[in-house]
């Protein structure tokens, strides 16, 4: 892991740094526990000394050399995480949407179910039964894509696999929630519907 915290670990071999052709420039690790301000100084002042002519460009952690090579990755992460909560929050209004809809296209249903016998939370947990459903439905045709498109996307993870068993569910149960809250003000609309106001309703 010399050239970035992605790459296989692989056999190396080491030559003295004098022996090269053309030598220009080299880097150098120190171990310390002091702050590392502190021993920046202290590390310029050393080379000073060994020779004033020899400049220290840019020192760094390692902590901020990490991050240093993960800057695509985290530009990637965070560009799909804001793409991924755009398009959570078109599901919900869709699918808030599609619900609001089929209620106001089923007022008259819903009263005759009602005046027939159906209580409050039948009717609301139908609609909450349908906004699942339709869930469901998404659900089944967005896992087996998106385990394929895992594979393109694999080259950009770092430590988590494409197709991770607990993201996967965590994103299932996500789009469950989300539907369940999509479902729940058309439920409550429904579930309001007076039998006799909605009977004589076209």
């Amino acid at each position: 892991k010399y050239t970035g915290v992605r790459d296989d670990t692989q056999r190396q071999l080491f030559f003295p740094y004098l022996e090269e052709a053309s030598p220009r420039s080299f880097t150098v690790y120190v171990r310390t526990s002091r702050p590392p301000e502190a021993a920046f100084a202290t590390v310029r002042q050393v080379v000073r000394q060994l020779d004033p002519n020899l400049p220290v460009a840019a020192p760094r952690t390692l902590e901020q050399q990490v991050a240093r090579s993960l800057g695509r990755e985290r530009l990637v992460a965070t560009m799909s995480a804001v793409f991924g909560a755009l398009a959570t929050l078109l599901a919900v209004v869709g699918l808030y949407g599609v619900m609001a809809c089929g209620v106001a296209r089923r007022t008259r249903e819903i009263g005759v179910r009602m005046a027939l016998g159906a209580q409050a939370a039948d009717i609301r947990w139908m609609v909450i039964r349908e906004s699942l459903a339709l869930a469901a439905a998404g659900i089944a045709l967005a896992v087996p894509a998106a385990a394929g498109l895992g594979r393109l996307v694999a080259s950009q993870l770092y430590g988590v696999a494409a197709n991770d068993p607990l993201t996967v569910a965590a994103a299932v149960a996500l789009l469950g929630a989300v539907s369940l809250l999509a479902g729940l003000p058309p439920s409550a609309r429904a579930a309001r519907v007076e039998p006799t106001t909605a009977l004589r309703y076209e």
